[in-house]
């Protein structure tokens, strides 16, 4: 007992007394365990090391200096570089491109052994080749392995792999499959990428910065900035140029509450729009093995991000909805509207119902609160745990059918809103329109061009081609005539 107290009070202030059980109990266990390596005693190193005690290998660390390497996971051990990779097949290299010379005097130590390359870069196309490849050609009589590199000493340390997919390249089959079977006793999803080849497309996974979010975020924050100053110089300065009247209180909320509508509304929009687009394309082609341009087909693969951006400014219209009651101007108005009625009619004269109106606004709130839960659902429906327990006719069911319906009755919502002033000559302010009509317009031409789709001529004849049918060309007939 004595002893155990001892060795954990050497272990690092990082490692917890937590960790404590985590390592192996049963030490005549460990001679029986396999043997792994690691060259490098970084963070990196030293997380990975603790994951694989606890998955039950053997750890033993290669590093310059054995004896000022600084505390490790309890369990493992140090030793020199050679005498580490001598009593290890399977060796994890963490240390950075720049120190991999030493790899290079080993050629002999290394020879028929596998090498994890974990290493990352700082930027894109810092080197001409990729790390594993130049590691390959250090160490030729290896088998170099690249995977492992997108999960972070953090995740490894606290343990948070579960679910994680991890990917792996390499020329040698054997050398990935004990790589693969080693990353699932960690608990990660093993996916190959085929050979070291494509090594450089892995280490460029960790330095991405959401390139699926980039054009919906760039034409959202492109909507939002163009209508924002559009209702600007329309509400604020028209007012403060042709009624004297300073009304710039309204940036914070009003005009941000016409925005965020607009702008849900139109990437709604754009979400159904390429689908449309590549309807009618198809059935101008009349086949479907006809590849989409590259801008239709980047516009495509970007439907999911467009819908979530949409489904947020959906949210914070929502929100900012419910905060326009107690604000300090819309109570002031109601109060003095009240005010002047009450002093220019009677007090046994009732005030006067607009049934109309009554109908419209009533109307107008029950299209908003469907369609925001219409909204929510498709949203849930794109999380990855909700869309892969559906049947593939079920999440088209939703993300079409559903999403379509979604579209038309936030479009609704939207005329409702307009209401009968799409001809008050007042509502056209220095001739311009208002931004709820503007933001009509993409939604409008999508269900137009859907419901010409949807005609049964029209649906039949695409159906066939998406089935594999092919309209044959004239130039195609005459070909076999001819022949």
């Amino acid at each position: 007992m004595v002893t155990k107290l001892t060795t954990m009070s050497a272990v690092s202030e990082k490692m917890t007394a937590d960790s404590v059980a985590l390592h192996r109990l049963d030490m005549a266990a460990s001679s029986e365990s396999e043997h792994v390596c690691i060259f490098g005693t970084g963070d990196l190193g030293r997380s990975l090391g603790l994951c694989l005690l606890q998955s039950g290998y053997s750890v033993v660390y290669g590093s310059r200096r054995p004896h000022s390497c600084g505390s490790l996971p309890v369990g493992a051990q140090v030793m020199t570089h050679a005498a580490a990779a001598r009593s290890a097949s399977l060796i994890f290299i963490c240390v950075h491109r720049e120190h991999y010379a030493f790899l290079e005097t080993m050629d002999h130590q290394l020879d028929g052994k596998v090498l994890v390359d974990l290493s990352n870069n700082l930027k894109k196309g810092m080197y001409p080749e990729a790390n594993a490849a130049y590691l390959q050609r250090l160490v030729p009589k290896a088998h170099v392995v690249k995977g492992l590199n997108t999960l972070s000493a953090w995740a490894l340390q606290n343990g948070l792999l579960a679910g994680k997919q991890v990917y792996l390249c390499g020329d040698n089959v054997e050398a990935k499959r004990a790589v693969a079977e080693m990353a699932t006793k960690l608990g990660v999803t093993v996916v190959d990428k085929g050979s070291l080849s494509v090594a450089r497309e892995l280490e460029d996974f960790p330095l991405r910065l959401f390139p699926e979010w980039r054009l919906p975020l760039c034409i959202a924050a492109g909507l939002s900035a163009f209508f924002y100053f559009y209702l600007l110089i329309r509400d604020v300065i028209y007012a403060y140029v042709e009624n004297d009247k300073d009304i710039s209180y309204r940036i914070m909320v009003s005009l941000a509450n016409k925005v965020f509508p607009i702008v849900s509304l139109v990437m709604l929009s754009l979400c159904y729009l390429p689908g449309v687009i590549a309807a009618f394309l198809q059935l101008y082609r009349g086949t479907k093995y006809s590849r989409f341009p590259n801008w239709l087909d980047r516009w495509m693969l970007s439907r999911k991000q467009m819908g979530l951006v949409a489904l947020g400014f959906a949210f914070l219209h929502a929100i900012y909805t419910f905060v326009i009651p107690i604000r300090y101007a819309v109570r002031h108005k109601l109060i003095s509207q009240v005010v002047d009625e009450v002093r220019h009619n009677n007090k046994t004269t009732p005030f006067y119902f607009d049934n109309t109106e009554a109908w419209g606004t009533d109307s107008f709130y029950v299209l908003g609160i469907l369609g925001f839960f219409l909204y929510v659902l498709l949203g849930l429906t794109s999380l990855p745990s909700v869309g892969g327990s559906l049947s593939w006719r079920e999440f088209s069911f939703i993300q079409s059918k559903l999403g379509h319906l979604t579209l038309f009755i936030c479009t609704a919502h939207g005329y409702i809103y307009g209401w009968n002033k799409f001809l008050r000559s007042s509502t056209y302010k220095w001739y311009t329109p208002p931004g709820y009509m503007l933001c009509l317009i993409v939604p409008s031409v999508v269900l137009v061009l859907k419901l010409l789709i949807l005609i049964p001529c029209v649906d039949h004849t695409l159906t066939r081609i998406r089935q594999g049918w092919e309209r044959k060309k004239p130039t195609d007939e005459i070909r076999v005539f001819s022949l």
